[in-house]
């Protein structure tokens, strides 16, 4: 019996003579008058297998006729030198074996151009496209890379809770979780406000926004962790750049200060970059020529630039020198926009930019508080083309800084009696930095929307499939 070989294994190391099974999708069929070409796609690959299908096949007029686009087939025989271009190898069909039949009146994924708004309806099909699943292969490389590159450095996967009682970024834009029957919702003595205290949980409770904080709590004990998992927005952004439900990468280094945490980032895109192309080079090269041909560039340059580095009050002098108009005012003590990262990514220093120190003002309650006591020990890695991809700092370990920073952004320290005790004993100076998942995908596959770039978007108005 013929093994079954994936298509991306037979196109790469598939030697004439050899016999074997293919098991995939019909992408094309052209018939002749003694035998037909039909090109088989099981998804591992960006190309398709030719398949030469001789009259002489068992049943080959009833089975050509039920082939077209988007049918499932098995098909086995013997791997042949091919003569036509551009193809080293092709499969002469000894067998051929249908499993699903598609209606070429009523699939939807015909031999034609689709746009991505269109392929959005129709999540359940987009996958089979060329542009579709060489998105989701890198996005599958590089979740491999991820993994493989804190397993390598002695960290711990940690797996933080999707249902948690407080907010990491003091944002409130959460989404809540609750048991109630939305019909028969309690309220509070007064009527003023929703009784949590009878619901599942007995408090309000939310989807988390991210794993940081208890991220935390595992670097106390493992010294080095790190979370990748699905975390939540009800942000109602309807931008090419925001989802509600994304995947976030978070490291937290126990005994690290900011120094650390940049040059692990740095180290970290690099890696990532670098096995994707090694992993996925047909892909990355269909995007360079297909989507945005800056993609291989970008990457050259993020694995082989030191990246440069400016303190945000170095950066905002910059921005003031500028001989551009920017939209947003720059000012000291604003939140640098996205218009602004890119200048200094792309246009000043033509490379990925880290920019730390930060004002306290604007950035969250548990970043450490520098000397001056107006900025903190932040660092933002701004790329070009996207501007901001990670965001990172050391973290507030001196217990009395932290209860004031708590109150001075007017959070409740109540729910974050846990996060305290992490000072009270054995504190640490800590790091750690967060990457949205999907937003580097964006940006190694050049995609415009990031809505392109996860198999299923959830995003306002947008929870089909």
């Amino acid at each position: 019996m013929a093994s079954t070989r994936r298509i991306l294994d037979v196109l790469r190391h598939g030697q004439p003579d050899e016999t074997i099974t293919v098991k995939g999708w019909v992408r094309t069929k052209r018939e002749q008058k003694e035998f037909s070409f039909i090109e088989v796609n099981d998804g591992s690959s960006m190309a398709g297998l030719q398949v030469v299908v001789n009259q002489d096949v068992p049943g080959y007029a009833d089975t050509i006729k039920r082939l077209s686009t988007g049918a499932s087939v098995a098909i086995s025989g013997t791997l042949v030198e091919s003569p036509a271009k551009g193809q080293r190898i092709e499969l002469k069909a000894e067998s051929l074996e249908v499993f699903g039949e598609a209606d070429p009146e009523t699939y939807p994924l015909q031999k034609k151009r689709h746009s991505f708004e269109f392929l959005r309806d129709i999540a359940h099909l987009r996958a089979r496209t060329n542009t579709l699943g060489a998105v989701f292969r890198v996005r599958n490389a590089a979740s491999t890379a991820i993994h493989q590159f804190f397993q390598e450095r002695g960290f711990l996967w940690v797996h933080t809770p999707i249902i948690g009682a407080s907010d990491c970024e003091g944002a409130g834009e959460m989404f809540t979780v609750t048991g109630f029957d939305l019909k028969k919702i309690p309220l509070t003595e007064d009527k003023q406000a929703v009784d949590f205290g009878k619901d599942f949980f007995g408090k309000q409770a939310f989807l988390t926004v991210s794993g940081q904080l208890e991220a935390e709590i595992m670097a106390m004990a493992f010294s080095n962790v790190y979370t990748f998992g699905p975390t939540f927005r009800a942000e109602n952004s309807n931008t090419s750049r925001h989802l509600a439900e994304f995947w976030m990468v978070e490291p937290e280094m126990a005994f690290c200060d900011l120094l650390g945490d940049m040059e692990l980032a740095e180290a970290f895109l690099k890696y990532v970059f670098r096995f994707v192309l090694e992993q996925c080079p047909e892909d990355m090269e269909f995007f360079n020529q297909r989507i945005d041909d800056s993609v291989l560039a970008t990457a050259d340059n993020i694995i082989n630039n030191e990246f440069a580095r400016v303190t945000y009050t170095e950066a905002i002098a910059l921005l003031e020198k500028a001989t551009r108009t920017f939209e947003y005012p720059v000012e000291w003590g604003l939140d640098l926009q996205s218009e602004h990262e890119r200048y200094l990514a792309e246009e000043l220093f033509k490379k990925p930019t880290i920019v730390t120190d930060y004002p306290a003002k604007i950035k969250a309650f548990y970043m450490r508080l520098n000397d001056d006591e107006k900025t903190v020990s932040a660092m933002d890695i701004l790329a070009p083309k996207i501007g901001e991809i990670i965001g990172g700092s050391q973290r507030e370990e001196r217990l009395d800084v932290l209860e004031r920073r708590i109150q001075e952004v007017g959070l409740d320290p109540a729910p974050y009696w846990w996060y305290l005790d992490l000072r009270r004993y054995g504190t640490v100076p800590h790091a750690g930095f967060g990457l949205g998942f999907e937003r580097l995908v964006q940006f190694m596959t050049g995609m415009g929307n990031i809505r392109d770039v996860i198999p299923f978007p959830r995003a306002p108005q947008e929870v089909e499939f």
